[in-house]
């Protein structure tokens, strides 16, 4: 069903001396809404004032969603939002307001939720058309210009005809929406067994690609945690199966075109089931948990594949993502120059002009074969296979090849620094930089670097400094901006790193950080109905917003389960540890019958079905006993450590100057104390 209701409005956009039109969001410094600035579409941000005046006009609202690097968003923008003939009758019929979804993650929660439904995919762009209370009537995605004014002609005239029964419609899908955010609590702890985690995963292996990696699909997504739990979990059980999977799907995402063979760094999906032709954008979220996840997986297979992505990757954030202050940006769009992947796609003759006599080896190597000819003649990047398998087939030695790699990738990336580049979303946000935080944490005690661990330590400084103020935790940093207030997101992916950050430092204000975030999430996000946290704090939207779902990113729901898992065992609560049951068992029927999509919800069914092992090692000698335990793969475990003696449960009374224990326990409790990490693993061998 369709509806508008025509009315009178505000004349097309103030003109100034550089564009013919000049918006409302020339006042925003969100990429995404200044984009959208000069469009002839009267657009404006999302803020109180506007709603009210949506519903004193009794005005129908546009509400289109998007972010600065969607493809389809500027495709959508170039044919109809800069069309002085669709801006009018948006203009004449409509409150246009645009929303960037990385800002306000909560709005495009609710009416994604809406198109779902509708029995629609949901995605970006996202178009709503809404009474004035924003109650939904309309969502689609992309549309062509005349689509797009059908669309609104369709809306206008239905709405006019009857708007009683807009209202009635109206009502039904924000009460679907609601429905969709009730959730009843269930301490029902007896169904969280090793059988139940089994099924589920037993049920997602019908949907793997035993060939290509990943799960079956025509678009391949980089899921981070779901590898990371099939990880844990393979390890645990010695699934061998899982783990099969987990490394051809690590292996596939390593040689197809998704990953930046020449600068590092993963683009956001690929658009066939090879990984082979990438969606040019560039996240920060998903490189983020790539980073932890390779670093995982290099301490599992030991592929040194791996720790070149992992370092490729950490390379790539700090040339082409770091803010000079610290923290890193959202993202780099996928096109420049209004061509999709233009920064990274080559024509043969610029790479034989390159090149020279190595082109022959390279396009072997790469793939560059007309074949495999991409969009205007152009290639992209990829491999078939191992560096081994490669030089079975060709005369060169493995040295030489790494030499070659070397010398190429430094000569291209000259080439490729020279071209026009894609714009860089340029706002800090809270929620992924503290996902890279726990990268970055994950990826030192895999390889020891320590300049990752500062890495680490800089962006945690640069929240704490730019984003959180007397308590209060700001989702988006950027100079010049208001901030957005923070969302459950923030506080969660937040305080999970600030655990990771403790666990390998041993500094305790990292704990105490935790801590208190947690307290704060308590009490500003907890809802008492269902026993799991909001979205948000106390934005007045049309619904309730509980978020449970892990896609590309973990649930926020899922991180605070876990967290409170991690707190309960560093600090004996037993109420935390309680709480985080509780969450698991209530979202229970969704983890067993969806594996695929509460991936980190089966990690803590993992570590709640099967035993799970505190390691306390205590004394003077800790910091490199920990590392030690900490540079091996062991799934199931807390590793804490304290050089001074300590009122931490796990800690108390074992202090002793001039030794250093290792204490490894199970629900508090403890093997007899051993000195050395190769009798501490022997222990959780044989507990």
């Amino acid at each position: 069903m369709v509806l508008c209701l025509i009315s009178s409005c505000k004349e097309n956009g103030k003109q100034d001396t550089n564009h013919a039109y000049t918006n409302d969001l020339i006042h925003e410094t969100s990429p995404y809404l200044l984009q959208h600035a000069h469009n002839p579409v009267n657009w404006q941000a999302w803020n109180d004032d506007v709603l009210e005046e949506a519903k004193k006009t009794n005005k129908l609202i546009l509400i289109s969603i998007g972010y600065s690097s969607c493809h389809w968003c500027h495709v959508m923008e170039r044919e109809t939002f800069e069309d002085k003939e669709v801006a009018k009758l948006m203009n004449e019929n409509f409150i246009n307001i645009k929303v960037d979804r990385e800002e306000r993650p909560d709005i495009d929660q609710v009416y994604q939720t809406a198109a779902q439904l509708q029995g629609q995919n949901g995605g970006w762009p996202l178009n709503a058309i809404s009474l004035p209370n924003g109650k939904p009537l309309y969502l689609g995605t992309y549309h062509t210009k005349e689509q797009w004014m059908e669309v609104l002609t369709n809306v206008n005239k239905q709405f006019s005809d009857d708007p009683q029964k807009a209202a009635e419609y109206a009502d039904r899908l924000a009460a679907g929406i609601e429905e969709t955010n009730v959730f009843t609590p269930s301490s029902e702890f007896e169904k969280l067994t090793k059988e139940t985690l089994q099924s589920g995963v037993d049920s997602w292996k019908e949907n793997w690609d035993s060939v290509l990696g990943g799960d079956k699909s025509q678009q391949k997504f980089p899921v981070p945690n779901s590898l990371d739990f099939l990880l844990d979990y393979a390890v645990v059980t010695n699934d061998q199966e899982v783990l099969t999977h987990v490394k051809n799907t690590l292996d596939q995402m390593t040689n197809g075109g998704i990953y930046d063979h020449l600068g590092g760094g993963f683009f956001r999906y690929s658009t066939d089931p090879q990984w082979k032709v990438p969606h040019f954008e560039k996240m920060l979220y998903d490189n983020a948990q790539l980073i932890g996840l390779y670093s995982k997986a290099f301490k599992v297979f030991n592929e040194p594949i791996y720790k070149d992505v992992v370092f490729e990757t950490i390379a790539f954030l700090n040339r082409e993502m770091k803010n000079p202050q610290g923290g890193y940006y959202a993202a780099l769009d996928a096109d420049s120059e209004g061509e999709e992947g233009k920064f990274y796609i080559w024509k043969k003759a610029e790479l034989q002009a390159v090149l020279g006599d190595d082109f022959t080896l390279f396009s072997a190597y790469y793939n560059i074969e007309p074949s495999n000819v991409w969009e205007n003649d152009s290639y992209i990047l990829y491999k078939n296979g191992s560096d081994e398998a490669f030089v079975k087939g060709h005369q060169i030695s493995k040295e030489e090849l790494i030499q070659k790699k070397n010398l190429w990738k430094v000569a291209l990336m000259k080439a490729r620094d020279a071209r026009i580049r894609p714009n860089t979303d340029d706002k800090v946000l809270s929620s992924w930089n503290s996902l890279l935080i726990s990268g970055l944490v994950e990826a030192y005690a895999a390889f020891g670097e320590k300049e990752f661990l500062n890495q680490a330590i800089s962006i945690y400084d640069f929240i704490q400094e730019k984003s959180y103020n007397n308590g209060q935790l700001k989702h988006s940093h950027k100079e010049g901006s208001k901030g957005t207030e923070g969302f459950l997101e923030d506080y969660a992916f937040l305080s999970q790193a600030a655990i990771q950050l403790y666990k390998v430092s041993l500094n305790t204000s990292y704990l105490n950080f935790a801590n208190s975030l947690t307290k704060k999430t308590q009490e500003g996000f907890l809802d008492p109905t269902s026993g799991l946290y909001r979205f948000n704090d106390n934005e007045n939207l049309i619904s309730n917003i509980i978020k449970t779902h892990d896609g590309d990113i973990p649930s926020p729901n899922s991180v605070m389960a876990n967290n409170l898992f991690q707190l309960g065992h560093i600090n004996y609560n037993v109420d935390f540890s309680k709480q985080s049951k509780t969450m698991l068992t209530t979202l229970l029927p969704y983890v067993t019958d969806y594996s695929s999509s509460y991936a980190n919800w089966s990690h803590l069914l993992l570590k709640v079905s099967h035993p799970f092992y505190e390691i306390a090692v205590v004394g003077e000698d800790a910091q490199s006993k920990v590392e030690a335990l900490q540079n091996k793969h062991i799934p199931n475990t807390i590793i804490i450590g304290s050089q001074d003696d300590s009122e931490l449960p796990l800690f108390e009374d074992r202090f002793q100057a001039g030794e250093t224990y290792i204490y490894v326990c199970q629900d508090r409790v403890c093997k007899l104390p051993v000195n050395t990490v190769g009798d501490a693993i022997k222990q959780l061998e044989n507990f």
